[in-house]
């Protein structure tokens, strides 16, 4: 269970601050503890943050010194611009890791998303790589690439910060790579990855065997298989994880470090006296177990919903236009620290992240409490 986590000021304290010295009229801590704030309840650029804090100035000064006022918006905009987005990263991941210090077992999924309208004059938007722990809630840290194509040089990279041992690391098939099955079996985790067209003999192949499973007769073929079946607003939807072992079906199995089997989950929907199905594959180093796998893959999907969706809705990060520097970059990881603080809150306060951020805005008592101002 997630702990609580060391107060944000003492996060800031270890990011080096970027500017001169002798023009230095507020302290990076308390920049970046008012920018936290702004963000919590709800203000979304660096014009917000400042009208926020002017308006909560007096509510501030109980817990920062703030010598020269609030920063303006263009103070804001050039610190977060020229702060090293590596460094600060690595103050969030320091963070996260306190307030999580034991990870085994869970599931950490790793996903891609673009904040689309970060994009410079000469650059693409900026790509994420984030690594979800789905038990806890929590990002566990993230990876900026170029583009959505660099996926596979960046997940290396996110997986060599993280302690991984006895997870079950899930990715989808832009990471279904040998060397990146490698590098989380190397981490002490074992993997479970999506097989698309990016694997197209590896695809081919399973493919092929389950059509031939299915017209077999199922007892000479040994298996594993789950089921779960759910029913809502009119729609039945069946869901079938078979499990194999016959890695002999597949081509050049040994590619794959300490792959253990393959599986299919075979989904149906019916609404309205329409049916569709769809299939999906995925190789595995588990030992096989239908049960277990398609509660991992479940999991994994949990990163859309309770992480990508919630920084498009909540926090509006595809609206995001912050482009000075490595001002798109910080924001952004400021704004997944500020969804950590609220899924790290022990009290569990009911309601969703939108009424979250409004409680956060018109209560002190629990602003200061998420913030570990208290």
């Amino acid at each position: 269970m997630p702990q609580s986590s060391q107060p944000l000021m003492d996060v800031f304290v270890s990011v080096t601050d970027p500017r001169q010295s002798n023009k230095v009229q507020h302290s990076l801590p308390e920049v970046l503890t008012v920018a936290a704030c702004g963000i919590l309840v709800g203000a979304d650029t660096f014009e917000e943050i400042e009208l926020w804090a002017q308006e909560k100035q007096a509510w501030l000064r109980q817990h920062l010194s703030l010598p020269n006022g609030i920063p303006s918006h263009d103070t804001f905009a050039r610190l977060f611009g020229l702060m090293d987005p590596k460094e600060f990263e690595h103050a969030f991941r320091c963070w996260v890791a306190g307030a999580l210090p034991g990870l085994s077992p869970q599931v950490v999924a790793l996903d891609g998303k673009t904040s689309r309208r970060s994009a410079k004059a000469c650059e693409g938007p900026l790509h994420w790589v984030s690594a979800f722990a789905a038990a806890a809630g929590v990002i566990l840290g993230q990876q900026a690439t170029p583009a959505k194509s660099n996926e596979k040089t960046a997940i290396p990279e996110l997986l060599a910060t993280l302690a991984l041992e006895g997870c079950i690391v899930t990715i989808d098939a832009m990471g279904t790579q040998p060397s990146i099955a490698q590098a989380i079996r190397d981490r002490g985790a074992d993997y479970v990855l999506a097989v698309k067209d990016n694997q197209p003999q590896l695809n081919a192949a399973i493919n092929d065997f389950f059509e031939l499973f299915q017209s077999a007769p199922p007892d000479k073929t040994p298996h594993h298989v789950s089921e779960a079946v759910s029913k809502d607003h009119g729609r039945l939807e069946t869901r079938r994880c078979y499990v194999f072992d016959a890695l002999e079906c597949l081509p050049a199995p040994t590619r794959w470090p300490d792959l253990r089997c393959f599986a299919v989950i075979e989904s149906t929907r019916e609404r309205q006296g329409r049916m569709t199905r769809e299939r999906r594959y995925y190789i595995c180093s588990l030992v096989p177990d239908a049960e277990q796998l398609a509660a991992a893959v479940r999991q994994h999907w949990g990163i859309e919903d309770r992480v990508h969706w919630c920084l498009d809705v909540t926090f509006a990060d595809d609206q995001m236009r912050a482009r000075t520097g490595h001002a798109a970059h910080n924001l952004a990881i400021l704004k997944r620290l500020t969804l950590n603080l609220i899924r790290l809150d022990p009290a569990k306060r009911k309601g969703s992240f939108k009424t979250k951020r409004i409680i956060a805005a018109t209560s002190d008592e629990y602003r200061a409490h998420l913030l570990g101002l208290e």
